[in-house]
């Protein structure tokens, strides 16, 4: 047995991705992660990597509201994901050897690790893009246009495709790949809108550390074509949802075998074989619908809500005024009548300070046409709100700025 090997993201990733690979050769563990969180994974680390881990990787994982966990993944099962994701591509009639593969995604996430393993097994080109690049489309374009676009495929999260979508350039280079897929967060409304009137082939999908990235996918004429969702079972993956919960369950070979804590390995908690996720799910007709985190929704008058599913209606509802919001986030704060009760963090688009008022207003008649548990009563804005790099909501974080705040005037009940 040896210890695990701790590999601290944030230099050049393809050296990186050298290291890793000769660890793995060598059967060992290698844990990864970002440098600010590079000692809270070295306490997670047990002193030997046990035989039956065998070649494995570590990495971070957490939902919107819990903690920091530290998942473990032999690479096997990463092996059995990215055989089933060539599949899929098959299916399209994308030849997953004949590709260029675009990744500006950080290795100490498995969205930016999988890459490096796909380009490795199918013997595929991978382009690494450095991060500042997605903030200089013109860049891109010039460094970083693809060779053959009918081959070429990108990741990335949300939070990068508005910003390349804000610019021309960045419209121009994301109209040259064929397949982009988009994860790690849910899609906007309004960027799925846009990216559909543009043509550019979105491929939304879904996954996590723990099933080894993603276990279902929308195929880009879909997109085009205007299904929402998150398409359907990759070919190595079963999915089904809970009867109570409405949790969306997994069964594939890619599943973690748990989490790391003070050294010791907890098993991922399965049911004959099936991971309950944590994300509420339905399956429709063309494709299968995200609907929230579980631990995130609240009880407010008697009603259980999802703050994300409440966050999207309302921002579609403002696109559909054409009202100027950047971003919204609703968080729950305690109530002594209804239990909890929404909060709205809202960040205005550049340049409308002087309408901030109006904006909230408009947002608070808007949201007369929910039910009534589903209305935030206080509205507040909040110009410096953003998504981690992920583009997933750090519940946590806004919920201590909610917390700093002076309690504002309540808005007018309905």
């Amino acid at each position: 047995m040896s210890p695990p090997l701790l590999l601290r993201t944030g230099g050049d990733r393809a050296d990186l991705a050298v290291t890793l690979q000769q660890a793995w050769d060598a059967g060992q563990t290698v844990a990864i992660a970002a440098p600010e969180e590079a000692h809270l994974l070295g306490a997670a680390l047990p002193a030997q990597s046990p035989p039956s881990w065998g070649a494995a990787v570590v990495l971070g994982t957490g939902g919107s509201s819990g903690g920091r966990r530290w998942c473990v993944q032999p690479l096997a099962h990463l092996q059995v994901a990215v055989a089933g994701n060539a599949q899929w591509l098959q299916a399209l009639g994308l030849e997953p050897a004949q590709l260029e593969l675009f990744n500006p995604l950080p290795l100490h996430h498995v969205s930016g690790l999988m890459p490096l393993l796909r380009a490795k097994a199918w013997g595929a080109e991978l382009r690494w893009l450095p991060p500042a690049w997605m903030r200089e489309p013109e860049q891109l374009m010039a460094e970083a246009s693809p060779a053959t676009p009918d081959r070429a495929v990108l990741s990335l999260v949300p939070t990068q495709l508005q910003r390349l979508l804000d610019v021309p350039a960045g419209i121009r280079w994301l109209e040259r790949f064929a397949l982009i897929w988009v994860g790690g967060a849910a899609l906007p409304p309004a960027l799925a809108h846009r990216c559909r009137a543009l043509g550019i082939r979105l491929a939304p999908c879904y996954g996590s550390t723990e099933t080894g990235a993603m276990v279902m996918a929308l195929q880009p004429q879909q997109f085009l074509a205007g299904v929402e969702g998150c398409g359907e079972a990759l070919p190595h993956v079963q999915l089904r949802v809970e009867p109570g919960s409405g949790a969306l369950q997994i069964k594939t070979a890619s599943l973690a075998l748990g989490m790391l804590q003070q050294g010791e390995l907890q098993p991922l908690p399965l049911d004959q074989g099936w991971w309950s996720s944590g994300d509420r799910a339905q399956q429709g007709p063309e494709s299968w619908q995200l609907l929230g985190r579980l631990d995130g929704a609240i009880q407010s008058g008697g009603e259980t809500v999802f703050p994300e599913q409440v966050e999207q209606r309302l921002l579609e509802l403002a696109r559909a005024q054409a009202l100027p919001v950047e971003e919204l986030l609703l968080l729950p704060e305690p109530d002594p009548l209804w239990g909890e009760r929404l909060v709205a963090l809202v960040k205005p688009e550049a340049g409308i300070d002087a309408g901030e008022a109006a904006l909230l207003q408009s947002l608070q008649t808007l949201a007369l046409t929910l039910p009534p548990s589903q209305r935030p009563r206080r509205w507040l804005p909040c110009p410096e709100l953003q998504r981690s790099p992920l583009g997933k909501w750090e519940r946590r974080r806004w919920s201590q700025w909610l917390s700093s705040q002076s309690a504002s005037q309540p808005a007018p009940e309905p």
